[in-house]
């Protein structure tokens, strides 16, 4: 098989439709789904909270848009979240947390981005301070992105979970990559999902959609998260096309996700012979973390290099770039990628 250029590894966001998908969304019933009315948004949301184990799910446009929606439904202005240093939250949603919903950010290290209940217990502000803000949500990433693509142990979010139900604290999940989680555990998505009061899932990374993520949790937070999305400008018309897409990814692009996993060992594998790369995280699922070590070379130039023969990927610090394995680059590139970045390395 040929290789076709460029490699692109900056997120697995960047794959496109397939066919199928795409003749999945020409053919889609619709209708108002402010109304209510879009049939196939409505069986998207209904098999959303099938396969999450949910009262029910909300179809939104945006992954940022499920995670804030989601918190602004669960907390007060003033309140705080407690959440990873590198959550996605944090570090990629504009501020949204402050900006939207009036929280303050109470930000922790995790061990490559998973924090544990006993860290988090230590910081827990109770309600009846009038001096403190109180900790009203509890924020896991599964899987953690800009730590690597890392995966929670079901066992220590059970125990942030009955953590959080000693103090009446809520549990927000961003589980836009929870498929690759759970195809890398081998436990369901029902099980992560029950570990949290709101989860949001992502379509448009590794499932391949082109748009689209989904809150869901119990009927009652989704009918105020129903009010956040509309007031944050997530009210879409004929949003059949889109929910067709990601219907279309749920059923067919989960169980492959595999391949994607297994794109990111072989990565793995073969940079690890450079005595000046080094793998920051476990290789878990589809992203991997390099450092340049023991070089002056920055992520940036490494890039930048790669970039002109043909390997796309982003530098996250200043000597640390990411790699995401997806869809749309097969596995027979990953040794050509791989040569060249070691190639480039100086």
């Amino acid at each position: 098989m040929s290789i076709t250029f460029p490699i692109d590894l900056r997120s697995d966001t960047v794959t496109r439709p397939t066919p199928a998908m795409r003749k999945a969304m020409a053919d889609a019933e619709v209708g108002d789904d402010v109304f209510g009315e879009d049939p196939s948004v409505n069986r998207l949301q209904d098999r959303v909270a099938e396969i999450l184990g949910t009262e029910a799910a909300l179809f939104v446009p945006t992954g940022t848009m499920g995670n804030q929606i989601c918190l602004a439904a669960q907390s007060r202005p003033g309140d705080e979240i407690i959440l990873d240093e590198n959550a996605h939250i944090l570090n990629y949603e504009g501020g949204g947390p402050a900006f939207l919903s009036g929280l303050l950010v109470r930000a922790l290290k995790g061990a490559h981005g998973l924090l544990t209940a006993d860290q988090i217990a230590d910081v827990i502000h109770p309600p009846g301070n009038a001096h403190v803000a109180p900790t009203t949500i509890i924020s896991v990433e599964n899987t953690h992105n800009r730590s690597g693509g890392t995966i929670y142990e079901l066992s220590e979010l059970k125990r942030i979970r009955e953590l959080a139900a000693k103090h009446d604290i809520r549990v927000h999940m961003d589980g836009a990559r929870v498929w690759n989680a759970t195809i890398a555990s081998g436990l369901k998505e029902s099980d992560f999902a029950a570990q949290a009061d709101s989860i949001s899932v992502c379509f448009s990374k590794g499932l391949g959609a082109p748009v689209g993520s989904a809150a869901a949790g119990t009927k009652d937070m989704l009918r105020r998260a129903h009010r956040y999305r509309k007031i944050f400008g997530g009210g879409m018309r004929q949003a059949g096309v889109l929910a067709a897409a990601a219907l279309y990814a749920l059923e067919n692009h989960r169980e492959r996700l595999v391949e994607d996993h297994q794109k990111a060992a072989i990565l793995a594998r073969e940079l690890t012979q450079h005595p000046k790369l080094v793998i920051e995280a476990p290789v878990q699922s589809n992203i991997l973390i390099i450092k340049l070590h023991n070089t002056e070379q920055r992520g940036a130039q490494l890039a930048e290099k790669c970039g002109q023969d043909g390997v796309l990927f982003f530098a996250t610090g200043k000597q640390t770039f990411r790699l995401v394995t997806h869809l749309d680059v097969p596995v027979q590139a990953m040794k050509t990628a791989a040569d060249i970045i070691l190639r480039n390395v100086e």
